[in-house]
Parts: structure tokens; C-alpha cells; sequence
């Protein structure tokens, strides 16, 4: 055993072993692939209590996607758009991810021109505070419209 500075360098594998046992400590396998491979002298409950508290800061960190609905119906008229684009706007500039749609009932399906265009009327209304990421598509009774905040 060699030491340099803090913290001993180890020849082989028998007198590691024998350290980690005079101190009651585990020795654990860091880089093994490395040439030669590296082992360290350590807790290993508390090294994976620390790795875990790691990634769980990783994980808070990171950005999560909301997605805010809007509904409309074929026939929206103008004041219920109005009040459902202030809604949209409000989620965008929150940093929402917003899913506009039109719910076709009964025998509305027959109005999906309608659906189409109010869902284009409102991509562009918006198109200050988001860009579209899919163009309206028609999937069973729904319409879709899915429109992204822009970074600022």
C-alpha cells in the first residue's frame, strides 16, 4: 500500500480487502473497465444513499410537459371561442403544452370543415404565444390540435 495524499493506492486485491476490513468499511468496484480497475474503500449503504439523493435532485430538476385541454363543439359561437382563447392563451404563456379539440356528437360529424377551420382560427390566434406541433387530424368522435409554447 502506497500512500499519496488522502487517499491510499492499493497494489492488489488481497491487502484492499484485508484495509477494508480493519476499517469495517466495503470495497467497491467504481471503473471496471479502467486498466487496472479501480476500487474505492468506502460505506456502500451510504454510496448508494448518495446516489439516490442524486438522481432523485436530477429528477426534480428536470422539466415536466403539461398538457392543458380545450374543448369546442362544431358550432362554437363567438363569444364561447373568445372565452375559451383567453383560457388557451393564459396556458401557453404558463408554459403549458395546449390540446385543443372538437368533440363531434350524434350526427355533427357531418361539420368537420367547421372543425377544422375553428381549430386553424385558434392555432393562429395563437400563433404569437405558441407554434403548432401537429395540424388538426381527426381521430374516432375528436378533432385534435396540439400546440406548443414558444421558449423564450
Amino acid at each position: 500500500m502506497i500512500q499519496e495524499g488522502k487517499e491510499p493506492i492499493v497494489i492488489d486485491t488481497r491487502s484492499a480487502l484485508a484495509s477494508a476490513q480493519e476499517q469495517d468499511l466495503d470495497l467497491v468496484l467504481i471503473a471496471e473497465k479502467s486498466d487496472p480497475p479501480v476500487c474505492k474503500i468506502i460505506d456502500y449503504k451510504k454510496f448508494l444513499y448518495d446516489q439516490k439523493k442524486k438522481q432523485k435532485e436530477i429528477a426534480s430538476k428536470a422539466q415536466k410537459v403539461v398538457i392543458k385541454e380545450v374543448r369546442f363543439g362544431p358550432q362554437t359561437d363567438d363569444h364561447d371561442y373568445a372565452f375559451k382563447l383567453k383560457h388557451a392563451r393564459k396556458f401557453l404563456e404558463d408554459g403549458s403544452k395546449l390540446k385543443a379539440f372538437v368533440f363531434f356528437r350524434g350526427r355533427s360529424i357531418i361539420f368537420k370543415e367547421q372543425g377544422e377551420l375553428l381549430l386553424l382560427r385558434l392555432a393562429q390566434d395563437v400563433a404569437d404565444l405558441g407554434k403548432v406541433e401537429a395540424l388538426p387530424h381527426l381521430e374516432g368522435k375528436r378533432m385534435f390540435l396540439l400546440i406548443a409554447p414558444i421558449k423564450k
